[in-house]
């Protein structure tokens, strides 16, 4: 499992990461507060607090490759 921390700032940021994230067979979860939602779902990513940072977590340990293609977002 790895913790990282992310910033989504527009609604294009939004649509590129989830377009990014659902291309991975893995468990990835973001968390704002004691909020938690599937990463690969639009909507519950807008129910977030999208003005915070968020926490991504990634239910796997070979996740490289999926850091790597979101290091954008990687506060």
């Amino acid at each position: 499992m790895k913790k990282v921390v992310i910033n989504l700032a527009s609604i294009q940021d939004v649509r590129e990461f989830v377009d990014t994230v659902t291309k991975y067979d893995m468990e990835i979860d973001l968390s704002s507060g004691r909020y938690i939602v599937d990463a690969k779902s639009i909507m519950g990513i807008f129910s977030l607090d999208l003005m915070k940072p968020i926490g991504m977590t990634i239910h796997s340990d070979d996740c490289d490759e999926l850091l790597k293609a979101v290091e954008k977002f990687v506060k």
